[in-house]
């Protein structure tokens, strides 16, 4: 009986050389799909150190408690410079204590060191009892130097 390839004896020979039509390669899953997921735990870490950076570089502003003129304004307004008056007599330009006629000099010196010549403010904390007339010299040095002055107070009840 002559060869034939209809015999039951007959096969295909099994070794193929292309590429398994199974995405399995050296036991790796091959992936072609993007992954869409985005990771946030290393966005927040971020955010973290940010927070934490800012705050250890910022200024902490540190008024003396005492008794403020009262007022309904609602204004909130940036504390750049900071010029304390106590009823005694002391003055404090941001939070060192200042005599006499260096007072001018240390609110100059103060707004000059400013970093946003825009935005910078001369705030005046007077303690309720302060005569006005302590008060106006620092808002003629804040005029002079263009920059905004104004008179820190407390809420009415």
């Amino acid at each position: 009986m002559p060869f034939s390839t209809k015999s039951p004896n007959y096969r295909l020979p099994t070794t193929d050389y292309r590429l398994p039509t199974t995405k399995l390669i050296m036991g790796f899953k091959r992936s072609n799909k993007v992954n869409a997921q985005f990771n946030m735990s290393s966005l927040t870490d971020i955010i973290f150190l940010l927070l934490i950076f800012f705050m250890l570089t910022s200024n902490f502003v540190q008024i003396k408690p005492f008794d403020l003129p009262e007022s309904d304004s609602q204004t909130v307004a940036p504390t750049n410079i900071i010029v304390q008056l106590e009823r005694d007599g002391t003055t404090s330009v941001n939070s060192l204590e200042v005599r006499g006629g260096a007072i001018a000099q240390a609110v100059n010196n103060a707004i000059a060191q400013s970093d946003d010549d825009e935005n910078t403010t001369v705030t005046i904390v007077a303690e309720t009892g302060v005569p006005f007339n302590r008060i106006t010299p620092i808002m003629t040095i804040a005029a002079q130097n263009r920059t905004r002055a104004i008179i820190a107070t407390q809420p009415r009840n």
